[in-house]
């Protein structure tokens, strides 16, 4: 019968694919050993080691080393516990694997110097403590003092990036450049100018009842005027400028005059800055979020409309 015949090396190699060289080594370290000899002194095998070093060679492809191999073809080790242990080693390299890729795909991109690529490597090996205490402190310097206000609650936790476990080369990527632009001093200086203005308008308007901030009242006045073609500074964009300021008017307390449209302006310029809707589009990314819906074709139109008639 199959079961009681023996095989020599040479005829092993042929039945399972592995070169002579390579069973010797396996039958040299006890992981397939040898049924008898031959009257010359060679090597014979059972059927069963052909079964045995199919397994020996799935193992080694899947990255097992060969100690761990003997203890799970000798029974030592359960083969579902290795198996599990291994999967979730191989999860963190694959994430280094991602984390490099990202960063080194980056500097290609970017044709970033040494410098900045040190410390898109270190941002991006960030464990989660350290991503959260680098954010808080961006959030800090934003917000610090304006936090009291309830509404600025719900405004940090939707600026704040959450990069999952298992993240994808475009996550990474996109956490590496929201984590960059944290640590940029006047991209800080330009949020906070965002948050004091808003905070100022909340101040000053009727906190009672929700109010749209300028930038959505912006958005929904000028956004039919683009589609609809008009000229910022035709007569017919008058009645459509005339509403959104009326709103600024409103939310500060003032007559709707010269002096608003021109602080009007200045507030809008600040919202249009390009790193803002950068950031957004990128903590989208990092949170699996949808795209943000852009701002600035209306503020631009806006902005135009309002310079207009602001010019002495």
């Amino acid at each position: 019968m199959d079961g009681d015949t023996l095989y020599s090396i040479g005829e092993l190699a042929r039945r399972t694919g592995l070169t002579v060289k390579t069973i010797r080594f396996y039958s040299d370290r006890g992981i397939v050993a040898p049924t008898d000899r031959s009257p010359a002194g060679y090597r014979l095998y059972s059927i069963d080691a052909v079964a045995r070093l199919g397994l020996v060679r799935t193992l080694r492809e899947l990255g097992l080393d060969l100690a761990t191999i003997r203890k799970v073809v000798d029974r030592e080790l359960s083969l579902p516990e290795v198996a599990a242990a291994h999967a979730e080693a191989l999860a963190v390299q694959i994430r280094v694997l991602r984390l490099r890729r990202a960063v080194l795909t980056v500097v290609a991109e970017r044709g970033s110097t040494p410098e900045e690529t040190e410390l898109m490597h270190r941002l991006a090996q960030l464990s989660e403590d350290e991503r959260r205490r680098l954010i808080g402190d961006f959030l800090d310097a934003v917000f610090g003092g304006l936090d009291a206000d309830p509404a600025f609650a719900g405004v940090m936790r939707s600026m704040t990036p959450e990069l999952p476990d298992n993240p994808d080369a475009e996550q990474v990527r996109a956490w590496v450049e929201v984590a960059e632009m944290s640590l940029d001093p006047s991209f800080r200086a330009v949020v906070r100018r965002m948050a004091e203005d808003l905070a100022a308008e909340r101040t000053r308007s009727d906190v009672t009842r929700p109010r749209r901030d300028i930038a959505a009242a912006v958005r929904d006045h000028a956004g039919p005027a683009l589609v609809a073609g008009i000229d910022p500074a035709s007569p017919q964009a008058d009645p459509i400028v005339a509403e959104f300021t009326a709103h600024y008017a409103r939310l500060l307390g003032r007559p709707d005059d010269i002096a608003l449209r021109r602080r009007l302006a200045t507030r809008l310029e600040t919202v249009n800055d390009p790193r803002r809707e950068r950031y957004l589009r990128l903590l989208a990314v990092v949170n699996g979020w949808p795209a943000p819906e852009s701002l600035t074709p209306a503020l631009d139109w806006s902005l135009q409309a309002l310079r207009v008639r602001t010019r002495q």
